[in-house]
């Protein structure tokens, strides 16, 4: 019962979160036109595969220098997992059910005890978002088409 409440807590406050938000919100428009999905998929993939990541002041990349290593993050996971499904679905709820998933598999059902999950939770939590950014200030800097 204390897990089940934990895990509704978890799940709200990323619901809650603006990021999130605001990413829906963009995406919608983005996500009806094939065109754009086609620019945002491939700026996305020049952005993790070129290195775009190791940027001055990265602490994700410095982090993970080991380019094994960074293919083993849970958060690239996750992206890639949404890089993936983008290339087949243009719908949101698939996407967000995308994350969903994920958390389930790498954040929820490995934790054995209510202080395990909180530590997997804020430590997802907090690199999910770091990664996120990492992302969007890599596509800003290098002038992807799609981030304009």
């Amino acid at each position: 019962s204390s897990s089940l409440t934990e895990v509704t807590v978890f799940i709200k406050r990323l619901r809650r979160m603006t990021d999130l938000s605001n990413m829906a919100k963009t995406m919608r428009i983005v996500l009806s036109n094939t065109s754009k999905v086609t620019v945002l998929m491939s700026d996305l993939n020049a952005v993790i595969d070129q290195g775009f990541l190791d940027l001055p002041g990265n602490l994700f990349q410095k982090k993970y220098r080991n380019p094994d290593e960074l293919q083993n993050s849970t958060e690239i996971k996750c992206l890639n997992d949404l890089l993936y499904l983008l290339a087949s679905s243009t719908d949101i709820r698939d996407l967000l059910n995308c994350v969903s998933s994920n958390l389930q598999a790498f954040v929820i059902q490995p934790s054995r005890n209510k202080e395990e999950f909180r530590t997997r939770a804020a430590d997802f939590q907090l690199r999910w978002n770091f990664l996120l950014s990492a992302v969007s200030k890599a596509m800003t800097l290098n002038y992807a088409d799609s981030f304009g």
